[in-house]
């Protein structure tokens, strides 16, 4: 069964949840986004072992550079992809991952959704990712004055809250979240998993 989220703190934004709940996933999708360098893996980390903890079971998808290489050179699987194997299937005792090749690039939009379908749904109940801003994913947007970049698009469509340690550049009526408070972060999401799940089981959007 779902664990319960918090009831107390800031409230996701409707509108996100909305726009959340139509996404055709397997599972509640949280994706977190922001510039690089502004602390996404290091907020991701924290939110898995918070839920983890509460009983949760986070899947976790991460947006890579194009041609990333996940096996090194001169290791087997490397080789024998490289001389034209699609699929490469690595297994062990304790992990197993599939190496495949899209020949054909798929616009960046569609990727999370499309691979989405390789998760397996009755061992995770929410899915939580790192980047995909344009996938339609309810967002948890992450800003650091530290990056010393420019600001992101707060008003972007589908951003559920701002997990930042600069609270004076969010605009009025977004929730604030402290960037480094990875328990209230997680108590955040946890609340917003239940307001997509309640969405999407009211529209029909999702089988969950």
């Amino acid at each position: 069964m779902m664990p319960q989220g918090s009831g107390t703190g800031p409230s996701p934004s409707s509108d996100a949840l909305n726009q959340a709940a139509r996404l055709p996933a397997p599972l509640p999708v949280i994706a977190v986004t922001g510039y690089s360098g502004a602390g996404k893996t290091t907020l991701l980390t924290g939110l898995v072992t918070q839920m983890r903890s509460a009983g949760w079971s986070p899947a976790v998808v991460k947006h890579a550079h194009h041609g990333f290489d996940m096996d090194r050179p001169g290791k087997d699987s490397y080789r024998v992809r490289e001389a034209g194997a699609e699929q490469v299937l690595v297994v062990s005792a304790q992990r197993w991952a599939l190496l495949t090749e899209t020949p054909t690039e798929e616009h960046d939009d569609d990727l999370l959704v499309t691979r989405l379908r390789a998760i397996d749904p009755t061992r995770a109940d929410v899915i939580l990712a790192e980047g995909f801003r344009h996938s339609g994913a309810g967002q948890l947007l992450v800003h650091s004055q530290r990056t010393g970049v420019e600001r992101p698009d707060f008003q972007a469509p589908g951003v559920l809250g701002v997990a930042t340690d600069d609270p004076e550049a969010v605009p009025p009526g977004l929730p604030c979240l402290d960037l480094d408070d990875h328990a209230g972060l997680a108590a955040f999401v946890e609340r917003c998993i239940h307001g997509i799940i309640s969405r999407a089981r009211g529209n029909q959007a999702g089988e969950y």
